[in-house]
Parts: structure tokens; sequence; C-alpha cells
């Protein structure tokens, strides 16, 4: 499975440590009993064929658009829709 060359996941591992603004292709999400858009901004900690790790991770939630996750966040790379390399994790960007 290590010969296999993936475009994004070698995109991804040139990132290894710098921020990053993922966007997956779901229309939303429920975390804690709170209902967000998909939309997450942290530091590439890990990528594998299969997923992209990122810690720390902050979920950008209409009604808390800086909360971290207490954990490390695994995404799936086939359900990343959008992302952006060397984003300020701490830009503040309309969720509505």
């Amino acid at each position: 499975m290590e010969n296999i060359n993936d475009p994004l996941v070698e995109t991804l591992q040139n990132l290894l440590g710098e921020s990053i603004l993922i966007v997956t292709s779901s229309d939303q999400l429920n975390l804690f009993g709170q209902t967000f858009r998909p939309v997450f901004c942290g530091t590439i900690m890990n990528v594998s064929q299969g997923d992209v790790t990122l810690f720390p991770v902050n979920i950008k939630m209409i009604n808390a658009p800086f909360f971290q996750f207490p954990t490390p966040l695994n995404i799936p790379l086939e359900k990343i829709a959008h992302f952006t390399p060397n984003f300020d994790c701490n830009q503040r960007i309309p969720l509505t």
C-alpha cells in the first residue's frame, strides 16, 4: 500500500507541522449536541494513505468559533472537499 502514489497524500505530507483549514463533504455534523458546518483548522500532525490527523484542532462553530477539540482529530481523505494550507486558525471566517 505504501507504493501507491496519491497526490493528495504527498501534498499533505509536505505540509506536516503546518496549519491547515479543512472543509469536509458533509453538509453538517453533530458533536456534543451541537450541529455545525464541517470546518476544521489545525496543525497537521500525521498523514497516512487513509487520513490526516490534526492537533491541536479548532472546530469552527457559529456559537463557539474557536472551540479547541481536546484530542487529535483524524479526517478521512475521501471526505475532504476543500483545504487551504498555511491558514491562520485565529482568523475569523463567516460560517453562515
